[in-house]
């Protein structure tokens, strides 16, 4: 149950980011909005780090290095989003976004990806990943 609040948290945030981002962008750019965004969210991390001292840095050696860029994947979410938003809204960019991460974890559990326990994909998850679809493409109309 903790790990579905985290998500809708997650989620919630996601959304609140994007529109920011979209609102600062058109101020001051996209790619100075997300170093603005990389910035402040890098020091609330580093904040909560230093609050929670629960990190295990002597550990940091035993991350495999295609691992690290996971960070870098922000730059490309972050405009991504700040330029969908702009082009067809918060809702359809949230909802293609949604059926995109849907997709990619579908992938990602269906074929053991970065060392993740393969998981049997069967009929409900392709109806989910259709209905997701169909989601899109009625709210585009």
């Amino acid at each position: 149950m903790r790990g579905i609040l985290f998500a809708i948290l997650g989620g919630g945030f996601i959304t609140l980011q994007s529109v920011a981002n979209a609102r600062i962008s058109q101020d001051i750019g996209m790619w100075q909005t997300a170093s603005l965004t990389q910035l402040t969210g890098f020091l609330t991390a580093f904040l909560i780090l230093l609050v929670a001292r629960d990190g295990k840095w002597h550990e940091m050696k035993k991350v495999k290095p295609l691992y690290l860029t996971g960070g870098a994947f922000a730059a490309v979410i972050l405009s991504s989003n700040v330029k969908a938003i702009q082009l067809v809204g918060v809702t359809l960019t949230t909802s293609a976004m949604l059926f995109a991460q849907l997709y990619t974890a579908f992938l990602v559990d269906g074929r053991g990806w970065f060392e993740i326990a393969k998981q049997n994909m069967r009929l409900p998850q392709f109806l989910g990943i259709g209905i997701m679809i169909a989601g899109v493409i009625i709210l585009q109309y």
